[in-house]
């Protein structure tokens, strides 16, 4: 053994505890390195050349993958650590205090995108079972929640579920004729439907006259930023009044950016529509019309 690498075999084991490095069993040149324990259990064969540290020590491979460790883990640190010796090792210069260093930041950031991962898979899941469940057609009520005292079913008109990269979007629209009335809806809906109100979002709006020439209109993003603003845009551009709607969206697992503001006032659109409030073939015949002058 080099005085170099005695020098560095003391120095380890003195910064991370004894027997993080310790020679092994099988040849005087070759040493078990265990890996700090807050960031894996996993020990590594290494080999260090006579000439060490002029030649680079060779990782020759696993040792043990240690208790409770996750499948592949192992295989993941070996090849991290031959990453981090080949990034800090300058010929000359003793490398594994560096090399421990270097690993031990790489093997947290896999590690916590690993978590993200895991925890995206989970809420995707989760939100997929959400949707999977949903009948558009048919919602079933939670008798649990005293939805019989919250007075008759709003009269709901539904839009066709719109789906893009696994989120969904349901729109519902009723005739209203006060905000008092207006917010007894949407609370009859949580109340009454647990998978619209287990949704991630339910975007909300309305406009209604009022007496002596008032008016009334509001909004709700309810988390999805500038949502309600744009739904409540929609109802303008199409002059509705005395309506409201909710727009439903189950989160799918996957960012659709701009996107998804399309697909809110596409499915209250859808909505509208079917409950009557818009005549297509008007609206076709106008554009028509004032594209011709």
């Amino acid at each position: 053994m080099s005085e170099q690498l005695a020098d560095e075999l003391e120095a380890i084991n003195s910064i991370y505890g004894d027997g993080t490095l310790s020679p092994s069993d099988d040849s005087p040149s070759t040493y078990i390195l265990t890996l700090p324990g807050e960031i894996t259990s996993s020990t590594l064969r290494l080999q260090f050349p006579p000439a060490y540290p002029d030649e680079p020590p060779v990782v020759l491979g696993t040792h043990s993958s240690g208790e409770h460790a996750k499948r592949g883990a192992a295989a993941r640190d070996l090849a991290l650590f031959r990453d981090a010796v080949g990034e800090v090792y300058e010929p000359g210069q003793v490398c594994l205090f560096d090399a421990i260093e270097q690993v031990k930041e790489l093997i947290a950031a896999v590690t916590t995108a690993e978590k993200e991962d895991e925890e995206e898979q989970d809420v995707e899941e989760e939100n997929g079972k959400r949707v999977s469940s949903y009948d558009a057609t048919a919602a079933t009520h939670d008798t649990q929640t005293g939805g019989g005292d919250l007075g008759p079913e709003p009269p709901w008109t539904l839009s066709l579920p719109m789906i893009e990269l696994k989120s969904t979007f349901v729109a519902r629209c009723a005739p209203v004729t006060s905000p008092q009335q207006a917010a007894q809806y949407l609370q009859h809906l949580l109340a009454s439907d647990k998978r619209v109100r287990a949704a991630t979002h339910n975007i909300t709006a309305w406009r209604i006259r009022g007496p002596n020439g008032t008016s009334f209109q509001d909004c709700d993003d309810d988390g999805e930023t500038a949502a309600g603003g744009r739904l409540l845009h929609l109802m303008q551009l199409m002059d509705l009044w005395d309506t409201m709607v909710v727009v439903t969206r189950w989160y799918g697992g996957q960012k659709l950016g701009p996107r998804r503001f399309a697909l809110i006032n596409g499915a209250a659109r859808d909505a509208f529509v079917r409950a009557g409030l818009v005549d297509e073939e008007n609206k076709q015949e106008g554009k028509k019309k004032k594209g011709g002058k």
